[in-house]
């Protein structure tokens, strides 16, 4: 389970792969860094580049260079575009990745609660359903995604709990953006259910020019895991965010997080 007699659970979170069909045997190699640095590896969104089943079928290969530990993983909003974010998820799915959109998994001691989330503003900008039709359709998606973040999490009872999402649920990650579009990067409405539900903490991507790490109100640590973050932040490392997380024990002394050495 881990690196030193199932003493910790080493976590590996990268997103924003944006894999197409040019991809083939290009991923494999950083699949393989993580496999043999991680127990378990997260992918938070963008797995693929236009959302079409050749390239999930793409990414399924490479990934099994790192079939030896278990993967979880959310789409982003890039796997929606072809609308065919269904085949997408089902192809990865068949592929042994641990698919999560309101639903939870357990791997070793670690509960894992996955949904894409959406955009909608942080804070006191926080769009509210006022309006338009088209306004209040749009405020619902975001409420709609809290919930299935609620739901994900409600069924967890596991020493640690990791919440995997696309979207941001603070704003401190998307910073570094143009702040004209920090509405579109997340929103405050995915943050509740993490502070209720005392999370371990929050993997991310989407904003490709953000912040590297934030916190909740509560103070959940939240990672921006997006390759292009890491790399900017990290250059002369793999583009991996490595949480390691110690076994058992209560809420608030276990919790321990390192970047990949």
């Amino acid at each position: 389970m881990g690196n030193n007699g199932q003493k910790t659970v080493r976590i590996a979170a990268l997103a924003d792969l944006h894999c197409t069909v040019d991809h083939k045997n290009q991923l494999g190699p950083l699949f393989t860094q993580i496999a043999e640095a991680a127990d378990i590896m997260v992918l938070c969104g963008d797995l693929t580049d236009y959302g079409l089943p050749e390239e999930a079928h793409v990414l399924a290969h490479e990934l099994s260079s790192a079939s030896t530990i278990p993967t979880v993983a959310v789409l982003g909003n890039h796997d929606f575009e072809s609308g065919k974010q269904q085949d997408v998820r089902h192809i990865l799915a068949d592929a042994g990745i641990h698919m999560l959109d309101g639903e939870a998994c357990q791997i070793h001691d670690v509960g894992f609660a996955g949904a894409k989330g959406f955009c909608g503003g942080f804070g006191r900008a926080t769009l509210s359903a006022w309006g338009e039709g088209a306004i209040k359709d749009f405020v619902q998606e975001a409420l709609d995604e809290s919930m299935k973040l609620e739901a994900a999490l409600q069924r967890l009872r596991t020493p640690h709990r990791i919440a995997v999402l696309h979207y941001s649920p603070i704003r401190a990650t998307v910073v570094g953006e143009p702040e004209e579009i920090f509405a579109f990067l997340g929103c405050s409405r995915l943050e509740d259910p993490l502070n209720r539900h005392q999370v371990t903490a929050v993997v991310h991507g989407h904003a490709h020019r953000g912040a590297a790490e934030g916190k909740t109100t509560a103070g959940v640590p939240v990672y921006n895991v997006g390759i292009p973050v890491l790399r900017a932040a990290h250059p002369d490392r793999p583009p991996f965010r490595l949480i390691e997380l110690s076994p058992q024990g209560n809420e608030s002394g276990t919790r321990r997080d390192s970047v990949v050495v």
